[in-house]
């Protein structure tokens, strides 16, 4: 059976003798994911004007953003007590003015009230430079700005107040909800955590270390170390005595392993392809030959004469 509001009253009597207090971080959890929906449904409707005129919406900006909010209002706190955030992290509002320990759902006036505090006060927010712009300073309307204005004052004060008091005590994280007199409380009993404390603080430990790692690699000249390894096993002496000419490398560029196209050394007996070596040095400074380990010294042009038959050899 359903209420007059759209809930189910079986389902809402269900779970009426389980009442949990909902944690802060799970709150303010609540706020940010409806902040995000609400920011990502403003784009996507203003992406449906993109073609038009520019600045078509920027008149009348505050009215349709309360509007997109009136509408989304309807079908979360009007109908199931809770916000989109709070529906994800199963969290709803109750009337914490009933006398009863049992679940008791916002009340109709509750819910006007929430609207007309949380719409109305954003498009208030947004709209109240427009409506007194451009009045002398004498004017009645001016005096009502100035008015306004020291009542955000001090509800900002207050919203400030009243946050402390809400990291102390834990409940009503807004002026609205102190005021109207509803709770966050959980839809569902929360089960006991299983986990041990062996495990989770395995977890971390080995997540903190995979985020330093992460941290690590990129500044690690991966290129150099190889090289130096290469050349721990690759001495000088044996290369120089086995390839002692640089006709015999000029068939293969050492970083790309093709034809070199406009040969270039930096001072071995190894020959590169001159936009490969200097791309590489460009983005290393500390370049050395991959195959001896030797370090850059000055790339210079390659001149030799190959013959044929050694071109058709290779």
């Amino acid at each position: 059976m359903m209420d007059d509001t759209g809930e189910d009253v079986n389902l809402k009597e269900g779970h009426s003798s389980s009442i949990s207090p909902v944690l802060r971080i799970s709150q303010l959890d609540a706020f940010e994911l409806d902040r995000a929906l609400e920011q990502l449904i403003w784009t996507q409707f203003s992406q449906c004007f993109q073609h038009f005129k520019p600045g078509q919406l920027t008149h009348f900006e505050p009215e349709l953003k309360a509007l997109l909010q009136l509408v989304l209002w309807r079908f979360t706190i009007y109908s199931k007590s809770a916000t989109v955030g709070q529906s994800l992290l199963s969290i709803r509002y109750k009337n914490n003015l009933s006398q009863t320990q049992k679940y008791q759902q916002m009340s109709r006036q509750q819910k006007l009230w929430y609207a007309l505090c949380t719409i109305g006060e954003k498009w208030q927010q947004e709209r109240v430079h427009d409506l007194f712009a451009n009045r002398p300073s004498d004017s009645a309307v001016h005096k009502i700005k100035l008015l306004l204005n020291l009542i955000s004052g001090f509800i900002k004060v207050a919203s400030l107040l009243n946050f402390l008091v809400f990291l102390r005590k834990g409940t009503f994280p807004t002026l609205t909800e102190r005021f109207l007199g509803i709770r966050a409380v959980f839809c569902k009993p929360q089960g006991i955590r299983q986990i041990g404390f062996e495990y989770m603080n395995r977890e971390l430990l080995w997540h903190g270390f995979a985020e330093f790692l992460i941290f690590l690699f990129p500044l690690i000249n991966t290129r150099k170390l190889k090289a130096k390894f290469f050349s721990l096993f690759s001495p000088l002496d044996s290369i120089r005595a086995k390839d002692a000419t640089l006709v015999t490398h000029c068939r293969e560029c050492t970083l790309c392993g093709e034809w070199p196209i406009m040969p270039h050394t930096i001072g071995c007996s190894h020959v590169f392809c001159y936009y490969c070596i200097k791309s590489y040095s460009i983005s290393d400074i500390d370049l050395t030959c991959p195959s001896c380990g030797m370090e850059l010294q000055n790339i210079e042009p390659l001149s030799l004469e190959i013959e044929l038959n050694e071109i058709s050899q290779s």
